[in-house]
């Protein structure tokens, strides 16, 4: 196995190209002695390998951690990461640190309270200097060190102070704002239609009981409530029961994009069965238990939510990863703001309980916005700017304009025989070359890299 630094072209590859598929397997680590995407109490790490694996564990000065490798962009100057690894070594009690952006490598060794650098070289002479890297970070060597520190590791058997995720490919992202009419659903579809057209497996779960989504992608093919096929098997009946109505049961394909993608439905008695579900003690994790069983089937899944501060929102929000936060950027829209900020709160002290970390924000994405050449000149910028310095959150680069060709796509219909239904298409398959639709390319684009999936 060689390496290219060339072929690292974002923090992505970095991660696979690099220190998954070249370093930890030169090192010694197999598979069942590192882990990725670990989340210890605030800190988030890119990879953890382990000397000896046991857990739960104590960190103290007898800690099995081993190496911590962290993965920057190449255009990362990585003198700027040097402070957060030194908090994640002296922190976490781990010996080592890696820290490379695929085009230069650097090991940090843990001192008391600080961080030593112990090897540095370009991502040209890795191969020249893998006996040297072995030499201080290779698992035989850190294994036989940590015998003579100990022979038995201290355990604790409960609380255990490290949550290790399931290495998976799958990101699950919410669309939440509780302020409506702010463009969510037509972000959410067409956000999956360019995810989808990017080759990743998506599937999108309406949780709105207005069921705009479920509408949007094509689903409704009825125009009288005698013929709903869809109330007998919805995201209710996934909610509601632990050992039936699977989401790969419950799921419809939709054409509304080529290639498809698949959809939860929702359905209008959610509303009326709030109440019954909310008495149930799983309820707000069943969705989590539920996403983990097609780990394997989806890279992607949008998760469109009410908006309200309801339960349907926070199961969403406890089972995301992810949030996107879209906004017209209008008075009402942004003082509601304040709202979602203290209910994330919320969420987050909850999620903290079942040892999950906080939600990540990727941002508020202004859409619905009007091209007026004087209002996007000097009204938007300075509504975006406003977003930052009063909220403090993060504002998206991509913008969605309101455009004539997303209203046109989403009123699409068929007839058969005398019935007219919906036959809605994304923007992207109604006019690829449009402006809207390249609009949602580069949000995909965005998404895609701020999650790790580009």
């Amino acid at each position: 196995m060689s390496f290219n630094p060339e072929l690292c072209r974002n923090e992505s590859e970095v991660e696979s190209k690099l220190i998954v598929q070249y370093l930890l397997p030169q090192l010694g680590y197999t598979p069942d002695t590192w882990h990725q995407e670990v989340a210890v109490g605030s800190i988030r790490l890119d990879f953890l390998a382990f000397a000896a694996q046991v857990v739960p564990f104590v960190l103290d000065a007898n800690s099995p951690l081993s190496v911590v490798m962290e993965a920057k962009h190449p255009k990362q100057n990585l003198n700027n990461h040097v402070p957060r690894l030194r908090h994640y070594l002296t922190s976490l009690n781990v010996r080592y640190g890696l820290l490379t952006n695929g085009k230069e490598i650097r090991i940090y060794k843990k001192l008391s309270y600080d961080v030593q650098l112990v090897f540095q070289c370009s991502g040209n002479e890795v191969e020249t200097k893998i006996e040297e890297i072995t030499r201080l970070i290779g698992r035989e060597i850190l294994k036989a060190e940590q015998s003579k520190v100990n022979s038995e590791m201290p355990i604790i058997e409960k609380n255990p102070l490290v949550q290790i995720k399931r290495q998976h490919s799958m990101k699950i992202i919410a669309v939440y704002h509780n302020k409506g009419g702010v463009g969510k659903t037509t972000t959410v579809v067409n956000l999956a239609a360019a995810i989808r057209k990017k080759g990743k497996r998506v599937l999108v779960i309406d949780l709105d009981s207005q069921a705009n989504t479920t509408f949007a992608t094509g689903l409704v093919k009825f125009d009288d409530e005698e013929f709903d096929d869809i109330k007998d098997s919805n995201i209710f009946h996934i909610l509601q029961s632990e050992d039936f109505y699977s989401i790969s049961e419950v799921a419809r394909k939709s054409n509304f994009s080529d290639p498809e993608i698949h959809v939860v439905p929702a359905h209008i008695d959610l509303m009326k069965n709030e109440t019954d579900l909310n008495a149930l003690d799983y309820s707000r994790l069943i969705l989590i238990d539920k996403l983990e069983e097609v780990n394997d089937k989806y890279d992607v899944v949008l998760i469109d939510t009410p908006p309200s501060l309801n339960l349907y929102a926070r199961i969403a929000l406890i089972a995301a990863d992810y949030l996107i936060i879209p906004s017209d950027l209008k008075p009402f829209a942004n003082q509601g703001l304040t709202n979602v900020k203290e209910f994330i709160k919320t969420v987050n002290g909850f999620r903290k309980q079942i040892k999950k970390p906080p939600i990540e924000i990727l941002g508020v994405l202004a859409c619905k916005i009007s091209t007026n050449a004087r209002f996007v000149q000097s009204t938007l910028k300075n509504r975006i700017e406003k977003i930052s310095k009063r909220y403090d959150i993060n504002v998206m680069d991509t913008v969605i304009y309101e455009r004539d060709d997303l209203a046109k796509c989403a009123e699409k219909f068929l007839i058969i025989g005398d019935m007219e239904v919906a036959d809605p298409v994304s923007v992207i398959d109604f006019k690829p070359d449009s402006t809207a639709a390249q609009e949602f390319e580069l949000l995909a684009i965005e998404v895609l890299q701020k999650i790790g999936l580009a």
